[in-house]
């Protein structure tokens, strides 16, 4: 009987359906509490270490049942059709970079990454036919370390792949499932590895396989190498690896969506194999436009992947010698028209190989309109045909689970399967502001309490210097009002425009009465030179005595620390200059757990600030610099609204006007920004379109 639960342990812990269902997390932390703390909630790992404790549990007949009882649940969610089972005929492929799932997979970056797995999330819940495709990497993204000068220090990241929630694809010899592609005229082998995600699947490629050569198994080594060519080859072996992934793994695919412009090559390869079953290239070109929708998510020029001809030509040599598409005909697909000489533009690429391109907010899609005009020179600008889906987060992940139990109380169990019911969350008003406010008190207190936890693994180790203790935020206090501030530390997110008028900030954080502190945290990508100054200055406010501790910069930011940020922090601050937000998710996910959004009105914030759910300004637009005035009316919100708001305490103690802008918050924010939305919104408006499309005239020439 061990061995049997022994093994439904395995399959939970490789499946990471665990990690948004409280009963499975509440199963392992059983296992060992302090261990599970230590490894940060990583069963995978858990398993390795503890594997005598479990042992041992497993002759407790109480721990059996309860293995029993998530297992069922588990098996009964898999083999349960979903809402949306039966609405598309065939899978879409889901193709991206990178996939923000659990902070024990370190396959991603950012925003982008987090945006993927919460899509795969949503995508499980609603049994909605999606296949992904993307990248294992050995050394996944930067680890972050802040030296004594406040310097940004990038670190390797060596990951374990055998404490990983990552599993082999074997072929029919039993050997590892590997599929290949060319760049230039040389073979690349790719490994196969299968991730578990609720129903679905994500495969990822891996390129450090012994068939190939030490230069071409570093390709997949790390996320965003800054080495053009490395970068380049990383985007032709997801886009033609991962299509041959998909024919050797006999998926019938229906259509695909291409998350940004990384894996947009996909596009390229489908257009080749229909070349080679006899199509013409006016009919592949059709298909393949028909069925394909591009994701746009930047309006940020130096974010977009553009390569010399020259670099082109030689990495594409394989396209028109051995695959036999018309040399100058692949070069247009990527050439912009206006501006030849910037280069080979793969979101260029992207678009033109897609009928369907959508941006990511409502505002983005003007932006959108805008950037991509030249594309569309007889339309007018309004009429260019990009659409918008706003993103949403995935709520299950994202939502406390305290907050959550609150929830069942109060709205029902059944809440969480139709969370994007807006008349649902008018009952938020039923929970006692008491009840509410003590949850959130209590996540604050996590938050800090984690925060010293990790300064204390770093002072443990030795390589904590002195002089950070304070600025890492050993001061925090959390009866404190507390801003949060947690992304990309690049230069258009604008980190340190609180600091602009510095004694007045001061005036701000050192109210005796009123105090306030704010915690901060984000990497710069490692050639980002102002993102890193960002950071260092940072620092250097946060180690000054005149600030008594009141700044934080929290180092490594990843997805453990997301989770604890969003629903610890009082207000979550969010200042780009606009217009070069094109969405953003974290204020979603504060909005989730009552935090309230104060932003700056730009990305996702115009449809969802309604003037009671938190704090927008910056909506006109300013010739010039526009920092000085956005400046000024972040401290006029934080003087005359934030602060005073939170402190208005009756004489109970309870902040009831707080209490009723986080309710709004919650009401206003989950059923309208939730990744279920989202994704309904991409069914309907794309995926339901592609996937009515059959193949052109000439079907019977398919081999």
């Amino acid at each position: 009987m061990s061995i049997l639960h022994l093994e439904k342990l395995k399959e939970l812990a490789y499946n990471l359906w665990w990690s948004w269902h409280p009963e499975a997390k509440d199963l392992f932390r059983r296992i060992d509490p302090i261990i599970w703390s230590e490894i940060r909630e990583n069963p995978i790992k858990l398993l390795l270490c503890a594997s005598d404790r479990i042992a041992e549990l497993l002759k407790n007949p109480d721990f059996v049942c309860k293995v029993e009882y998530v297992y069922r649940i588990y098996r009964h969610y898999l083999e349960t059709p979903g809402p949306f089972y039966a609405r598309l005929k065939r899978p879409i492929a889901f193709f991206s970079a990178e996939y923000g799932l659990h902070h024990s997979l370190y396959i991603y970056a950012g925003g982008l990454g987090l945006l993927a797995g919460d899509i795969l999330k949503e995508a499980s819940d609603l049994n909605l036919p999606l296949v992904g495709i993307g990248f294992m990497y050995p050394q996944g993204y930067i680890r972050q370390r802040i030296r004594a000068d406040g310097t940004q220090e990038e670190l390797s990241n060596h990951i374990h792949k055998e404490e990983m929630p990552v599993q082999k694809i074997y072929d029919e010899k039993g050997d590892w499932l590997k599929v290949w592609c060319y760049c230039f005229d040389e073979p690349i082998f790719a490994g196969v590895w299968k991730v578990e995600v609720g129903r679905v699947r994500l495969y990822l490629l891996d390129t450090d396989v012994e068939e190939n050569s030490t230069r071409h198994r570093r390709i997949s080594y790390q996320l965003y190498t800054s080495d053009p060519e490395m970068r380049l080859k990383q985007q032709i072996v997801l886009g033609f690896g991962g299509y041959a992934l998909l024919e050797r793994l006999g998926i019938d695919i229906g259509g695909f969506h291409v998350n940004e412009d990384y894996p947009a090559f996909v596009l390229v390869a489908r257009l080749v194999r229909l070349l080679q079953q006899g199509f013409s290239l006016e009919e592949a070109v059709r298909y393949v436009r028909h069925t394909s929708l591009f994701t746009t998510h930047t309006p940020l020029r130096a974010a977009i992947n553009a390569y010399p001809l020259e670099m082109i030509e030689k990495q594409f040599h394989f396209l028109w010698e051995k695959r036999k598409l018309d040399r100058e005909f692949f070069l247009s697909l990527g050439t912009n028209p206006e501006n030849p000489e910037e280069g080979y533009n793969t979101t260029i690429l992207g678009i033109r190989l897609s009928k369907y391109i959508n941006a990511v907010s409502r505002r983005h899609q003007e932006v959108a309109r805008k950037q991509w005009h030249f594309m569309w020179p007889d339309l007018k600008e309004e009429e260019v045909p990009i659409d918008y889906v706003t993103n949403g987060a995935h709520l299950p992940t994202w939502i406390d689970e305290d907050l959550r139990t609150l929830l069942n109380d109060y709205l029902g169990e059944d809440w969480i399967h139709v969370h994007d019911c807006e008349d649902l969350w008018q009952m938020i008003d039923r929970i006692p502001d008491e009840v509410l406010w003590k949850v959130h008190k209590d996540n604050k207190w996590e938050l800090i309490h984690l925060i010293k936890d990790r300064l204390r693994v770093r002072w443990r180790e030795g390589n904590l210097d002195p002089g950070l203790v304070v600025a890492q935020g050993a001061l925090l206090d959390p009866d404190y009002l507390t801003l949060g501030f947690a992304r990309r530390m690049t230069g258009y997110k604008r980190a340190t425009l609180i600091f602009h008028d510095l004694e007045r900030l001061k005036r701000i954080l050192l109210d005796p009465e009123r105090p306030v502190q704010i915690i901060f945290a984000g990497k710069a990508h490692p050639r980002d030179e102002e993102g890193k100054n960002m950071i260092r200055q940072i620092v250097e406010l946060a180690r000054d005595p005149s600030l008594a501790g009141r700044i934080a910069f929290v180092e490594d930011y990843d997805l453990d620390l997301a989770y604890y940020m969003v629903k610890g922090v009082d207000v979550w601050l969010n200042n780009p200059h606009p217009p070069l937000e094109a969405c953003g998710t974290s204020g979603m996910k504060a909005g989730f757990n009552g935090v309230p959004h104060l932003s700056i009105l730009d990305g996702w914030w115009p449809e969802g600030y309604n003037g009671r759910n938190g704090w927008a300004f910056g909506e006109e637009e300013i010739e010039g610099d526009r920092t000085a005035r956005d400046a000024e009316a972040l401290y006029q919100i934080l003087e005359e609204g934030v602060v005073p708001l939170y402190y208005s305490w009756d004489e109970t103690g309870m902040p009831r006007k707080w209490v009723k802008l986080m309710k709004e918050a919650i009401k206003s924010i989950t059923p309208r920004f939730c990744a279920r939305r989202m994704l309904k919104e991409y069914v309907s408006k794309f995926y339901q379109r592609i996937d009515m499309v059959e193949l052109p005239v000439g079907e019977e020439k398919r081999s």
